[in-house]
């Protein structure tokens, strides 16, 4: 199984320690945000992964060049043009030949998914977003079945969707949580956008034509490590959950 790791963010929020590092190294109880996820690929039975990076990008090549991990490891480098989450995997496109769909996973994520079960249950899809009930401003707007229909921000009433008449109220509202299933498929609908793009606003383009599907995890536990404020409450939930 293959998988992307998002590591190219500028880390904006973890300032000060981003100033020198990239988020993606990032200690959590001593350990890099990278190593934790890379160890979880590892046990979940991914056996490549592509990293994209930009910020600080050869501290990351560097990092993994003096450290042994036990899955094949490419860099996607974006260190002259950071390409955003959509243009990041259109970037690393060739990585991914043939039909075998991958997983794509923010660096700064920590969660109790168990990656080869959702990895699993995308197979019947186009692609499949983690979601959750979180409470937010922003949502992905899903019908009766699950499949991708909208976005909302719920504080200002804005709408996208390909669907003009869509009605908002009967869609069910969740928060997308930063890990998706990815078919390469889809990576012809990606031709006509530019270098740089949101994977969200390419998946609202497309969700007429694609199946794209969300996986709601309801006992879903998961911290986003994008605050310096974040770090304890992170380095507490490995002590839990790893």
């Amino acid at each position: 199984m293959k998988a992307m790791i998002f590591a190219a963010g500028l880390g904006t929020r973890l300032k000060p320690l981003t100033d020198t590092m990239p988020k993606a190294l990032v200690p959590v109880g001593g350990t890099p945000l990278l190593k934790i996820l890379l160890d979880k690929l590892v046990l979940s039975g991914y056996t490549d992964v592509v990293i994209n990076v930009h910020h600080f990008g050869q501290q990351i090549i560097d990092y993994i060049g003096n450290n042994s991990f036990d899955i094949h490891i490419s860099i996607s480098d974006e260190r002259d043009k950071l390409l955003d989450t959509g243009g990041g995997i259109k970037k690393a496109s060739h990585f991914f030949t043939g039909d075998e769909p991958f997983l794509v996973h923010n660096v700064d994520i920590l969660s109790n998914v168990d990656l080869l079960h959702f990895h699993e249950t995308h197979l019947a899809y186009d692609a499949t977003l983690l979601v959750s009930r979180r409470e937010t401003s922003r949502y992905l707007l899903f019908n009766e079945e699950n499949r991708l229909v909208g976005w909302t921000n719920v504080q200002t009433g804005e709408v996208k969707s390909p669907y003009p008449d869509l009605n908002v109220d009967c869609c069910r509202k969740y928060a997308f949580a930063g890990i998706h299933v990815f078919s390469p498929k889809l990576f012809p609908f990606m031709e006509k956008f530019g270098d740089k793009f949101s994977i969200i606003d390419f998946y609202l383009s497309i969700a007429k034509k694609a199946n794209i599907r969300c996986f709601l995890k309801e006992d879903l536990k998961l911290i986003d490590v994008g605050k310096i404020n974040t770090l304890q409450a992170a380095e507490d939930f490995l002590k839990k959950e790893f």
